[in-house]
């Protein structure tokens, strides 16, 4: 069955002007607060949007403060931000997006972790063998969660694989992974551990000793972040410079008609080839035991 959810695209990858907007049949909705979090939660089953596809750099995100929130690429003084490639790993080693729905509340102190929200939607690495692709809604199971610890937030990870996946039957829990896939969990803690030090920065942390949790203790803290979601885009919550404008959510004080200006404002789809990305992005970091 077609997905009722498609990208509007503008301008091209790789570039400051590049948006990524997530229609349902065919209007502009917020993929921070217009997409279930669940597609059906009798079965468990999870919507996640793609924000960065398999084995590519480009560091994409979706917006907090701009309206019904595109996904961008991230900008850093002024310069559009790749990951570096950390020997053997070649940029980002799962589809990696987030959970509509949810935010980590930067007032709120995780009672394990010692450390607060990092304001953001919650984070997912898809372990599927599909390539994704920007502004794509896939229906996940989860199997897990890791806490990274960056800059003194925390920063969760959830492990999920697409329920279309050939493994899917088979990945019901964390240590299902280790079985079927042996090595994937290590590593997806050596890349969250590395990927900033070629830019320079020590390397991150965990809480839990870089330990994966397991299904129940990912699906609480889901329902903890879906909870102060449901608060912030009511209102209850303050956060700054995160745009709450959408088309479904009753009673929130972002809910936007699509005859408002807002709405209307939305650029039509104008996609482009994607730009060249510059030759240093592909260079190769060998990361020694010393530096970590």
């Amino acid at each position: 069955m077609a997905s009722p959810y498609t990208p509007r695209l503008i301008g091209a990858a790789h570039t400051l002007e590049h948006r990524v907007y997530i229609e349902q049949n065919g209007s502009v909705i917020s993929p921070f607060h217009d997409i279930p979090l669940f597609a059906d939660q009798t079965n468990g089953i999870l919507n996640m949007i793609v924000e960065i596809p398999r084995w590519t750099n480009a560091k994409l995100e979706i917006t907090k403060d701009e309206a019904f929130n595109p996904i961008k690429q991230d900008v850093k003084k002024g310069r559009l931000r790749y990951v570096r490639n950390c020997f053997p790993h070649h940029g980002y080693i799962w589809n990696y997006g987030a959970f509509p729905q949810t935010w980590e509340d930067p007032s709120h102190s995780h009672a394990e972790t010692k450390a607060r929200g990092d304001n953001d939607p919650l984070d997912v690495c898809e372990i599927g063998e599909q390539v994704g692709y920007p502004g794509q809604v896939k229906q996940v199971k989860v199997l897990g969660i890791m806490a990274l610890l960056d800059e003194g937030e925390t920063d969760w990870k959830v492990i999920v694989v697409d329920v279309t996946d050939p493994l899917a039957s088979k990945l019901n829990d964390i240590e299902d992974v280790e079985r079927h896939l042996p090595g994937l969990i290590r590593a997806t803690n050596e890349w969250f551990r590395i990927y900033k030090i070629p830019d320079g920065k020590p390397e991150n942390t965990f809480a839990f000793s870089g330990e994966a949790k397991n299904k129940k203790y990912a699906t609480e803290i889901i329902h903890e972040c879906h909870e102060a979601w449901r608060r912030l885009v009511s209102g209850e919550a303050q956060a700054k410079d995160i745009a709450i404008s959408n088309v479904t959510v009753q009673g929130s004080p972002g809910s936007v008609s699509q005859h408002d200006h807002t709405y209307l404002s939305i650029p039509p789809d104008s996609r482009r080839p994607p730009a060249p990305i510059e030759p240093s992005v592909s260079k190769w970091f060998y990361i020694s035991s010393a530096q970590v």
